[in-house]
């Protein structure tokens, strides 16, 4: 029986011009998120309660849709494998989330990605080898620019400096979400994926609000943001990002992510006055540059 390194090793990516416009159209879709998340006046946690609520009726019915044109219903390993990337999902979200009420909109997307960084080392395990000289130069560079941006945090508060490792740790539990979506999509539909997803998210999600003390129903603020964030991140931007990812390895996913740090961090001068300082700049300048350095090494 192959192992899951030795599948990975020989599978093939078609890529493609439009799964490519969904993999960026998706990313910069769930850009504006951490802009939403500050807008409404729910709980960080209950927001992304909302997130994964609200789209699920119209889902449940896209993937019945889906199902009975496929003529099958999916395994059983499956489904479990896609309720535990739910739940990663949802520790993803509630880590997120609260990370953005602490930091800056750049820092957040940007660590809130950082799993980008943990998919390219995952590509070199499917591939059975070591990093190249290109490769190391960008896991130095990212790690340089990681510690220019925390330390810039930790200049302007601890609270920032939380803020940051939130979103880091909302980064690893992204990738714990994303491989087996992944892996799920090769046999799956996108819309039985984000069906199953969102369902086993919601109510970890809700849970996570309740034990915190969160506000969970919009107050003045209304339910405009809250359906906003649930119509652009859930159903448009993780809507491309599920059909873009069986068209594209670890990596390249990985590489996609950087997409949403730049457009947050426009979002966050335009909208919050957060001006970058050249330190900042700096860093999220090397975390770019560690990507791109990698994908050529890849290439």
């Amino acid at each position: 029986m192959q192992t899951a390194t030795a599948r990975a090793a020989q599978k093939t990516y078609p890529g493609g011009a439009w799964p490519f416009a969904a993999l960026i159209g998706g990313n910069a879709a769930l850009a504006l998120g951490p802009w939403l998340v500050r807008l409404a006046d729910t709980g960080p946690v209950a927001a992304g309660f909302w997130r994964m609520a609200l789209p699920l009726p119209l889902f449940a019915w896209l993937a019945w849709r889906e199902t009975r044109a496929r003529g099958a219903l999916p395994g059983r390993g499956t489904v479990w494998l896609l309720l535990a990337a739910g739940a990663f999902f949802a520790l993803d979200l509630a880590s997120w989330h609260l990370g953005i009420e602490l930091t800056r909109l750049g820092n957040a997307t940007l660590f809130g990605n950082s799993g980008s960084l943990i998919l390219m080392v995952w590509g070199l395990v499917a591939l059975r080898r070591g990093p190249s000289r290109t490769e190391m130069l960008a896991i130095a560079a990212a790690l340089g620019g990681a510690a220019i941006l925390l330390g810039r945090s930790l200049e302007v508060s601890a609270e920032t400096l939380t803020g940051d490792l939130l979103c880091v740790l909302a980064g690893l539990f992204y990738v714990l979400y994303l491989l087996p979506a992944q892996r799920a999509r090769e046999t799956l539909g996108q819309w039985s994926v984000l069906a199953l997803v969102c369902a086993s998210a919601a109510p970890v999600l809700l849970v996570c609000a309740l034990l915190l003390g969160e506000p969970v129903w919009p107050g003045a603020a209304g339910w405009t943001p809250i359906l906003a964030l649930a119509v652009g991140s859930q159903i448009v931007g993780q809507g491309l990002l599920v059909y873009a990812l069986p068209s594209f390895s670890p990596l390249v996913v990985g590489l996609s992510l950087l997409v949403q740090p730049a457009i947050a961090s426009v979002v966050g001068w335009l909208a919050f006055d957060e001006l970058l300082a050249p330190a900042d700049m700096l860093g999220m300048a090397l975390v770019a540059a560690a990507l791109v350095i990698a994908r050529a090494g890849a290439r």
